[in-house]
């Protein structure tokens, strides 16, 4: 809830529980997140027949243990076992991608694939599968990739280390950093993927995969099984072209049908870029250490009972927005400008985590003790809220000591 707005309905669970943070966007405001939803979207339309709902986004508050996010049901469909050549051709050169464009609704056809080619500086352009899948009772986006060929398309470091892809060829999966340390997967060990079948796939590596909202790749013949939906996204490279220029013209020979991602705006940059953080828990941590006494657990336990780590940052009854649900009055007063672009967006989380440390640091909360419950209090003006926030600060505290 924001500062100063109407409290919630008690809790009626005592002892909550701290729930996964997501990968943190690379993106301020809602550019991503409607990324990810196409992606999620497209699949629930392919792999919900009667097997399995993968959801991207929830629209519901967490419960009144702070939890959500999308069901762990299991499914009914086969359980296969998904295996491909091992042979991956060796790194020739790296591609850097300048824009992303995701299908809203069904497969880029080869005719806007055609328009896209014919699109001035544009040198090269590259169809991969995808859609949500569940990894680790989880919803996440996957893209089904040839490794020989989308290697060139992601940071040179991951380009580099040819096991990554000798292990997707291999019928292995490949997950971002990130999602590797919250979903604690581990090398060599198997998982079952659910999507339109449940295929048991073994974890292949981690790296920097460097395609916003993306944490996952599997290979073509898995994204098949699974049921990722056929050329769902386009990358797009044309050296010396003006970003801004090339994504309106991609959009235009998509025909206005899906969501387009300049790739070059700071939002969009890796953590090695601009030395932001690259996951929730890494932003708590950082936005902490401008209140001196705040612990980082604190914010993490506010913004799962507001936002859920940001899976539900829309507008609330009350009319708070964003990933820690700030009033725009308050806002007004404690929002800051945590990334540097020049903004302070109430709907971005690198602005909106530091707001929240700001506001909680004026009311005292460095202090500890006392203070640090009348800080949570102003936060929501109900006892309730507080004892429900310092609870998973303390299971916060427990989990990742």
């Amino acid at each position: 809830m924001a500062p100063s707005s109407p409290p919630r309905a008690a809790a009626s669970e005592p002892a909550p529980a701290p729930a996964e943070a997501p990968s943190l966007p690379p993106a301020r405001g809602r550019a991503l997140p409607v990324l990810a939803a196409a992606i999620g979207a497209l699949a629930v339309a392919t792999l919900g027949g009667g097997v399995h709902q993968a959801v991207t986004h929830r629209s519901d508050r967490p419960d009144a243990a702070g939890r959500s996010g999308p069901p762990t049901a299991g499914p009914t469909g086969p359980v296969t076992d998904v295996t491909a050549d091992a042979g991956v051709a060796p790194l020739r050169r790296v591609v850097p991608p300048d824009v992303l464009a995701v299908s809203s609704g069904r497969s880029v056809t080869a005719a806007q694939i055609a328009r896209i080619r014919k699109i001035k500086k544009v040198r090269d352009v590259i169809a991969v599968d995808g859609g949500a899948v569940q990894l680790q009772g989880r919803s996440i986006n996957t893209f089904a990739v040839d490794p020989s060929t989308f290697r060139s398309w992601t940071p040179p470091g991951t380009a580099k280390r040819t096991e990554l892809w000798t292990a997707l060829a291999g019928g292995r999966f490949v997950v971002s950093a990130d999602a590797a340390e919250q979903l604690r997967l581990a090398r060599g060990q198997r998982y079952p993927v659910v999507g339109r079948t449940m295929p048991n796939l073994t974890m292949g590596g981690s790296g920097a995969l460097g395609i916003p909202g993306i944490d996952m790749l599997v290979g073509r013949r898995a994204g098949r099984d699974i049921g990722l939906i056929p050329h769902v996204a386009v990358l797009v490279n044309a050296p010396g072209t003006d970003p801004v220029k090339l994504a309106a013209a991609v959009r235009k020979a998509l025909g206005q049908t899906g969501n387009v991602v300049n790739l070059h705006e700071n939002r969009y940059r890796a953590p090695s870029d601009g030395g932001r953080p690259g996951s929730y828990l890494d932003l708590y941590k950082q936005a902490a250490t401008t209140c001196p006494g705040l612990s980082w657990t604190v914010l993490a336990a506010i913004g799962q009972v507001e936002s859920d780590h940001n899976r539900n940052p829309g507008r609330s009854s009350a009319g708070a927005l964003g990933p820690m649900q700030f009033m725009p009055a308050t806002w007004k007063a404690y929002g800051v400008d945590g990334d540097g672009d020049g903004r302070a967006d109430i709907m971005n989380p690198y602005d909106a985590v530091p707001s929240a440390a700001r506001y909680l640091c004026a009311n005292g909360a460095g202090r500890g003790g006392r203070q640090l419950y009348r800080a949570v209090w102003h936060y929501n003006h109900a006892d309730w809220y507080v004892q429900k926030v310092l609870a998973l600060a303390r299971a916060y505290a427990a989990r990742y000591s």
